[in-house]
């Protein structure tokens, strides 16, 4: 007698005993009601709300019309066009979750779904975004004045003027903790500060009118938004650095700070490491629906493509390694829209979420979209060369988006030390 056939029994007289019915076993239907879709195999529009698939709709219409004609133009020439954040802006796209001042105040789960349609073009185009909303106008939002938000976060909104972030410095990384710029009460000019120091691989420093820069003050790390306009000659330089491998459809710099006056008033109200690392996991929320996004668009490109060529006399779709190819990719996009999602809901809602959620959905998305592209480049043989097949763009992408906001290594140590309670970094 088999374990489950003497359970079965044992369950049939306990319930007969107590007068209660045996359970029957559950019919199915032949054929399902929901049938297999491809590009959404675990049927993640389900749990969306109507305002958040319009959202999507309008994000993907507008990336799709107006930034995918413009792309491979950007990328061969790393030229990014500033008007961009003002048409985002024009769509509401541009600090999505933020209350008032031009902004519509949506979920983050809606806003998630912007940078996934975003980078589902590319990503440098949702860097700048997500630098833009998550990294400039979210610490505005969240530690700034009212006068600080009644000055700057409508034309932020409006991609009037563009923002950037300048935490990152060249010696220490992903080691904030070790910042070297500095600022220092203005020896003769009252309620100002001098900034100085330098800091890189910063987007859209080129070309921001308000500059977001962490700095320490008697050795506490403090916010200053830096006024382009309002900076003498020789204070700030914001050099671009070209040449780049990847994202090069957005506009990277550093920002060079050498005594650079800044009003008291326009420190934000946040001290220490709170500060940028709020920020950093809004932006990181983001990137993890974002790679989603180039990854789903690798696996219709490549869906397609192998659709199309035949080797052998037989489409390439037809192959079985071509098909796991496919399979293995959807399934972790797929996997990786629904954890993406479930952060968006504790994040809006009243319990909230651990950082360390964002952390592992960031790190998980990231490397998944990267080794999936990688793959999936491989259907394309030789042609995976020419960026008219975009795929090649995407890898050298995702490679970039593995890397920056932290590490993927960085946040296995995070999650490592929640699992453990023991700080692996040093």
């Amino acid at each position: 007698m088999s374990f489950l056939t003497s359970t079965t029994r044992q369950a049939s007289r306990l319930l007969s005993r107590h007068h209660l019915p045996l359970p029957q076993p559950q019919t199915r239907c032949a054929s399902s009601k929901t049938p297999f879709q491809w590009d959404d195999p675990l049927s993640s529009q389900s749990l969306l709300t109507e305002e958040e698939i319009s959202i999507q709709e309008t994000a993907r219409s507008y990336c799709q019309d107006r930034l995918l004609p413009r792309v491979l133009d950007a990328y061969r020439n790393e030229n990014y066009d500033r008007d961009i954040l003002r048409e985002m802006g024009s769509l509401g796209l541009l600090g999505p979750t933020i209350q008032g001042y031009s902004c519509p105040g949506v979920s983050s789960v809606a806003s998630g779904l912007i940078t996934r349609e975003v980078e589902r073009v590319d990503s440098g185009y949702r860097s700048g975004m997500s630098v833009q909303s998550s990294l400039v106008m979210g610490p505005i939002d969240q530690f700034g004045s009212k006068a600080q938000k009644d000055r700057w976060l409508e034309k932020l909104a409006q991609g009037e003027l563009v923002g950037c972030f300048g935490l990152t410095e060249p010696n220490h990384g992903s080691d904030p903790g070790s910042m070297e710029t500095t600022a220092k009460p203005h020896p003769t000019k009252k309620g100002y500060y001098l900034l100085s120091g330098a800091k890189t691989w910063i987007t859209n420093s080129p070309i921001a009118d308000l500059l977001l820069v962490w700095a320490k003050v008697d050795g506490q790390i403090k916010g200053f938004i830096i006024e382009r306009a309002a900076c003498p000659t020789g204070t700030l330089e914001t050099p671009a650095l070209k040449n780049k491998n990847g994202l090069r459809a957005s506009i990277t710099g550093m920002i060079q700070l050498d005594n650079c006056p800044v009003p008291a008033e326009n420190m934000l109200d946040v001290t220490g490491l709170k500060g940028p690392f709020s920020c950093l996991n809004s932006a990181r929320f983001g990137i993890a629906f974002g790679v989603v996004g180039a990854l789903e668009d690798c696996i219709e490109r490549a869906r397609t493509y192998s659709l199309e060529r035949k080797q052998f006399n037989n489409p390439l779709a037809k192959f079985q390694l071509v098909q796991k190819k496919l399979a293995d990719a959807a399934t972790d996009a797929s996997y990786g829209m629904l954890a993406a999602i479930q952060v968006g809901r504790l994040k809006d809602s009243e319990a909230g979420l651990a950082p360390e959620m964002i952390s592992m959905i960031k790190r998980q998305n990231c490397d998944r979209a990267l080794h999936h592209s990688r793959t999936l480049q491989e259907i394309f043989g030789g042609n995976a060369v020419s960026d008219e097949y975009h795929i090649g763009r995407h890898v050298a992408n995702l490679f970039v988006t593995q890397t920056y906001e932290g590490q993927s290594d960085i946040h296995a140590l995070i999650l490592g030390r929640a699992i453990t309670g023991l700080q692996a970094f040093f």
